[in-house]
């Protein structure tokens, strides 16, 4: 999709089409998650600060994300995808692979189908979307960057929309690329291979396999050269179960006090119990993490119980002992927690729990309210802020906090 929170934002706000506007967290601590191709020209792309993004355009118009709506979208998208194919593999919200091999005959060639695709995107959304057509997943990704517009500091140059790799032309397209196109290849290996002459994927189709073994390891050298090749042999899989379920939250301030991180665990352990009942599951495996005010230094402290849970004050009982061993003094600006090793959850009653409280039964009652009234009509007491009730929610100050008090970039 293109600048896909931007372009479902301009939708419900077309007055601000043509502007630079930037989509994420307005605060200091803020991160963009997407910017629209006007602001693209200032260099501002999604990842940047916010307050870098704000220095190299002051001009720009600053939205907070709406992850509920983004994934409604997604699921419309997705229904177009399915009218052409089963095989559908999502990467995000606003990507996905399609395997249309065994739908040609019925729609005609790939590339016709990724035309069709467009259109109806387009037709029915309002929504532009680019799309690679490639005899594998690499190489459709490639291809799919390559039919993006340009933003360069002069003009947007508008891309071809849909970019066809076929299996003869394989060869001459990847010999032009720059190795840091590869899937793998971040600074630190780009710099390994730079060291040893390898700057295109010609290069490294050429290299010794000893030399390029010895630089990076058997594994990373047998995968790169691989796609050096143009081969890539996974299938799209339609189906992924659930690894971990987490919540994590950037705060506008350093928390300092361990009765802060712990009304704050109360929080994130409801969103993560709520999260994990909603998709039948339970962890095994609960993890905390800290992220100090430097924005580097973090730390994560696991444990994992014979029997799955999803009650909150479970999740709670269980890492606040870990919780209590970090020290916050230096300043904590991010606290995360997340359950993982996921199954079935089964609520066997200890003798020492008969007679006791049903927490089972409190939690339900909880998600019957939330269904009913609203995810924001009950909460644990540290959710409640100014009078409100501020659950914690998927999606929700994912790119950093909110700038507090009047924002002049933002209409």
């Amino acid at each position: 999709m293109d600048a896909f929170f931007v372009s479902v934002e301009l939708r419900r706000r077309p007055e601000l089409r043509g502007r630079p506007v930037v989509v994420g967290g307005s605060g200091p601590r803020g991160v963009v998650a997407a910017a629209s191709y006007e602001a693209r020209r200032y260099d501002v792309h999604s990842a940047l600060p916010s307050a870098i993004a704000r220095r190299r355009c002051p001009h720009a118009v600053f939205l907070p994300g709406d992850h509920a709506l983004y994934s409604e979208v997604s699921a419309q998208v997705r229904s177009i995808f399915d009218r052409y194919t089963p095989l559908v593999e999502p990467l995000s919200l606003d990507e996905a692979f399609l395997d249309v091999t065994g739908s040609q005959r019925l729609f005609g060639r790939a590339e016709a189908i990724a035309r069709r695709i467009r259109r109806e995107v387009r037709d029915e959304l309002d929504l532009g979307c680019c799309v690679g057509v490639a005899p594998n997943k690499f190489l459709a990704k490639l291809a799919s960057v390559e039919a993006k517009p340009r933003a360069s500091r002069d003009r947007i140059e508008p891309g071809p929309g849909v970019y066809v790799i076929r299996p003869a032309d394989v060869r001459e397209y990847l010999d032009g690329l720059p190795i840091r196109r590869l899937w793998g290849v971040g600074p630190a290996t780009q710099q390994k291979l730079e060291s040893i002459g390898i700057t295109t994927t010609a290069d490294l189709a050429r290299i010794e396999p000893g030399l390029l073994a010895a630089t990076l390891g058997s594994s990373s050298a047998n995968h790169l050269t691989s796609l050096a090749r143009g081969e890539d042999d996974r299938a799209v899989e339609v189906d992924h179960e659930a690894k971990s379920i987490s919540h994590e939250e950037t705060y506008a301030r350093d928390l300092n006090l361990p009765s802060e991180l712990r009304t704050e665990l109360v929080r994130l352990a409801d969103g993560v119990a709520g999260r994990l009942r909603s998709a039948r599951l339970g962890a095994r495996t609960l993890t905390v993490k800290v992220r100090f005010s430097d924005g580097f230094h973090t730390i994560t402290r696991s444990t994992t119980t014979s029997e799955a849970t999803d009650q909150a004050q479970t999740i709670v009982e269980l890492l606040a002992p870990l919780l209590e061993t970090i020290d916050p003094t230096p300043g904590v600006r991010l606290l995360g927690v997340g359950g993982s090793n996921l199954g079935e959850v089964h609520h066997q009653l200890t003798f020492d729990e008969v007679g006791g409280p049903d927490h089972g039964a409190r939690e339900s009652a909880v998600d019957d309210i939330r269904e009913k009234f609203g995810s924001d009509a009950i909460g644990p007491a540290s959710a409640v802020r100014g009078g409100e009730v501020r659950n914690v929610r998927r999606g929700q100050q994912q790119w950093g906090p909110e700038r507090r008090g009047p924002d002049p970039h933002r209409p």
